[in-house]
């Protein structure tokens, strides 16, 4: 028989190992333990860091340019998917990637997190659910989606893998437009598998800050869809185009084509995602002669009339020979006006050397050639620009736009200084910024740079560029029915890397401002090496006036009624007195003011209500179609009844 001491021992040892586990399960469940605590953080929780929703970006009128949406990032945890190669077959097919991928990443026993795919469609989030895969499961992400597709590209940019910004405004801004990362915490059961994702609360919070651009997407489409038409038409290599707002220096549009695709960004070359407009600097050609006008005029050595003698085609310089464009144009005198107008190498090279370098140099940096324009954009280019002194031949070559390279932007800013009655201003791409989170708006406007031209000296170019639009002018082709347009055409030998000039290659190009008696659109053209036709006035100048056309007509503004007789009109004797005349009758062009009759002939009836709206006018109609006569006649003062008699025909 067992002793009664030995069961005594027996209970004792029963008690003492129970008490020792009882004790241990305390000591797990109630007393913390970092390394416990470590394993059970290891096997029940799994945390993913994700990137917040990235600001959207709008044009002008809210319209959607660059926006975020919500996607399905695929993942794993390999330890517990039990059959991986059919597991991974499975996946292959749903995700459509290639087995030997898929199963790479699962067949790990240790491994217990991976990703599959990141940023999916529902269609396939649906598959996935439905397959229910052990060990697979989703958690929502943001996507970034361009829902124009090419539409302002190169000015919009692109985000890479991880929703970073890679160019263009995406990267310029990208601090700003991402936000903070977010971290979502994933729980599972005991057996590892996935029990509630809060990826769905993170999905719909924005963090980055929203931007509003000064751009509209309708001229942008209209400018882009010309510019496409222009290349293919002469064969062009590429166009690029600037839409600026004559008054405000808003950036409205901003184009280079080729294009591409943001939101398959790597299909595409690398030169088609540059913003050539504000990256790329050319010799700009004629263009830059409008500013050796500004000179003269600003010299106060030389009138609008003021004659130069052209040389009958042929100028020496030096050991150098200057040219006119075209040799078929052999000019003797010519006034300054008549200098634009036709596009004279030899006049402006003759009126450069004239001033000297100090002054040409002095008033090309004032209307911002050779330095930078400031605008929210990486990689914008300065071009060349001589430092003092220039010898007379670069001085003479500068003079009609060769020996100096400019970016589009600086040429369309330089303009638009002219067009609002000669100030220098910033040109602005950014509109607003607005912070979801403080709902606080931050608005942006043109910083002004200096005053560049007096208001009666940018009043005088402007109808000197107004007859460059005339019918004896190169910038003929770029007018439009119903609005007087000044500009100039330009037309440049394209530079070789490896030095000089590319043989047969030029930039044709026309900038220009409309409607010219109170400019709203300064536009600015350019194609890159046209093979079939390559002066300004063939290439370029058309493209501006279908562009302006379409700009004047959705802006709503009312046709101006100014022919080519009010501005050279042969009765009147001096060519100052033209300009005092032109003046008057573009003064004419305006809404009814000190009781006075606009200009209606050549208006629809329509037209001629919106003109005298809010202005307690009556109008009297007799006819149909377009105004060919009024009573009382424009400029004349309204009678005490403010009755307008019009004749429509």
């Amino acid at each position: 028989m067992i002793s009664k001491s030995r069961i005594v021992i027996f209970f004792i040892s029963i008690v003492i190992i129970w008490g020792a586990i009882i004790f241990r399960a305390a000591v797990v469940q109630v007393l913390p333990n970092k390394k416990m605590a470590q394993i059970q953080k290891r096997q029940f929780n799994k945390t993913i860091t994700l990137n917040s929703r990235r600001g959207a970006i709008y044009d002008r009128n809210h319209n959607e340019l660059a926006v975020t949406v919500t996607s399905y990032s695929v993942f794993a945890d390999p330890k517990i998917i039990k059959n991986k190669k059919r597991s991974a077959k499975k996946l292959a097919k749903i995700l459509k990637i290639p087995y030997a991928r898929v199963y790479k990443k699962i067949k790990s026993k240790k491994r217990r997190f991976t990703w599959l795919k990141r940023r999916a469609n529902t269609d396939i989030k649906d598959l996935i659910n439905k397959a229910q895969i052990h060990g697979v499961s989703i958690v929502e992400e943001p996507k970034r989606i361009y829902p124009n597709g090419q539409l302002l590209s190169q000015t919009l940019g692109f985000v890479g893998s991880e929703e970073q910004g890679l160019e263009g405004l995406e990267l310029k801004f990208d601090k700003h437009l991402r936000g903070q990362k977010r971290k979502v915490r994933m729980n599972r059961d005991a057996r590892g598998r996935p029990l509630l994702l809060n990826g769905h609360d993170f999905a719909n919070e924005v963090d980055g800050n929203d931007y509003h651009l000064t751009i509209d997407s309708e001229l942008q489409y209209k400018l882009e869809a010309e510019l496409i038409s222009v290349i293919n038409q002469f064969q062009a290599d590429s166009a690029v185009g600037v839409i600026m707002d004559a008054e405000t220096s808003e950036i409205l549009s901003l184009a280079n084509v080729p294009t591409f695709n943001n939101n398959k960004p790597l299909k595409s070359k690398a030169v088609s995602r540059r913003n050539r407009a504000i990256t790329d600097a050319f010799e700009p050609g004629s263009t830059l002669k409008t500013f050796l006008a500004a000179a003269a005029i600003t010299s106060g050595k030389y009138k609008p009339s003021t004659k130069v003698f052209c040389e009958n085609g042929k100028f020496k310089v030096g050991k150098r020979i200057i040219r006119e464009a075209d040799e078929f144009h052999k000019f003797g005198d010519l006034t300054l006006t008549e200098i634009l107008a036709q596009s004279s190498n030899i006049g402006v090279a003759k009126i450069g050397l004239d001033l000297g370098s100090k002054k040409v140099n002095q008033v090309l940096r004032d209307f911002g050639f050779g330095q930078k324009t400031g605008i929210s954009f990486p990689g914008e280019s300065k071009g060349i620009f001589h430092k003092l002194p220039w010898r007379q031949h670069l001085l003479s070559s500068i003079s009609f736009g060769h020996g100096i390279t400019t970016t589009p932007l600086q040429m369309a800013s330089a303009y638009t200084a002219i067009a609002n009655g000669g100030v220098l201003k910033k040109p602005i791409l950014i509109r607003s910024v607005t912070n979801p989170s403080t709902n606080k708006t931050k608005t942006f406007e043109s910083e002004v740079v200096k005053r560049v031209l007096t208001k009666e000296e940018a009043s005088t170019l402007k109808l000197m560029l107004l007859s460059a639009t005339q019918k004896n002018g190169t910038g003929y082709s770029a007018r439009i029915h119903g609005f007087p347009v000044a500009g100039k055409t330009g037309t440049a030998q394209k530079v070789s890397p490896t030095g000089g000039y590319l043989k047969g290659a030029y930039i044709a190009s026309f900038a220009g401002f409309v409607p010219a008696n109170k400019p709203k659109f300064v536009i600015y053209i350019a194609v890159d090496n046209p093979r079939l036709k390559y002066y300004g006035s063939q290439v370029a100048a058309p493209v501006f006036a279908r562009v302006a056309s379409y700009a004047v007509l959705k802006e709503g503004l009312s046709p101006v009624l100014l022919s080519e007789q009010d501005i050279v009109d042969k009765k009147i004797p001096t060519l100052k007195q033209k300009q005092q005349s032109a003046l008057e009758k573009l003064k004419l062009t305006q809404y009814i003011k000190q009781d006075k009759v606009p200009v209606l002939e050549g208006l629809s009836l329509r037209q001629v209500y919106k003109r005298v709206s809010g202005q307690d006018v009556k109008v009297k109609v007799n006819g149909s179609g377009r105004v060919v006569q009024t009573w009382p006649k424009a400029g004349e003062k309204l009678g005490r009844k403010r009755v307008i008699k019009v004749k429509l025909q």
